[in-house]
């Protein structure tokens, strides 16, 4: 049933977003050099890693670590690159990853390949036995400003109580969140 909500949610989206997206991407290509998309490594179900599409919002010369990590990530942002984060449009592509099958509308939002500290604990709780999400029970609870522990509790929680009316509800707050743009740092 997930998988069913999943594609047909996605489906929806695309058809309702196509001119959105369009036009997020020809403002990411007039306002700095380099592709697009950027295609990130992420570890998807069973620490399978996998490539998730987002908008480009940091310059191509950006190194891959998690954005709280750089000195001063602001330096990096292309032009449109805060607005693009704070807004949540740069999450947009990962409709394709929902199609594709690599992650779901609401999960633990997929680790970077090199996160090796949350991925073991994750791995360490049994979290890595569930689908990444474009959402999930630690974004609509604190999103960036989460320390990893806490981001793996709540999402272990989410592996004991996740439901379909569980899932619906933090798709409901995640859309509070973005439009109200909490829990942004960067």
């Amino acid at each position: 049933m997930k998988r069913f909500f999943d594609l047909s949610l996605a489906l929806w989206a695309l058809l309702f977003l196509v001119l959105p997206l369009l036009l997020v991407a020809v403002v990411v290509r007039c306002t700095s050099t380099g592709p697009i998309l950027y295609w990130s490594d992420r570890v998807g179900r069973y620490n399978i890693i996998f490539k998730m599409p987002k908008f480009r919002t940091m310059r191509v010369d950006t190194p891959a670590v998690a954005t709280h990590l750089l000195v001063n990530p602001g330096m990096f942002l292309t032009p449109v690159g805060s607005f693009l984060r704070k807004s949540s449009l740069d999450e947009l592509p990962q409709l394709w990853s929902i199609i594709k099958g690599d992650m779901s509308f609401v999960g633990p939002r997929p680790a970077l390949f090199n996160q090796d500290d949350l991925v073991a604990l994750r791995t360490h709780f049994g979290v890595d036995n569930l689908l990444p999400g474009l959402t999930g029970w630690a974004q609509v609870n604190g999103r960036d400003e989460l320390p990893i522990p806490d981001k793996v509790k709540l999402d272990v929680d989410y592996l004991n109580q996740h439901s379909f009316r569980l899932d619906l509800k933090i798709i409901f707050l995640t859309f509070l969140k973005v439009l109200r743009r909490d829990s942004v740092t960067h």
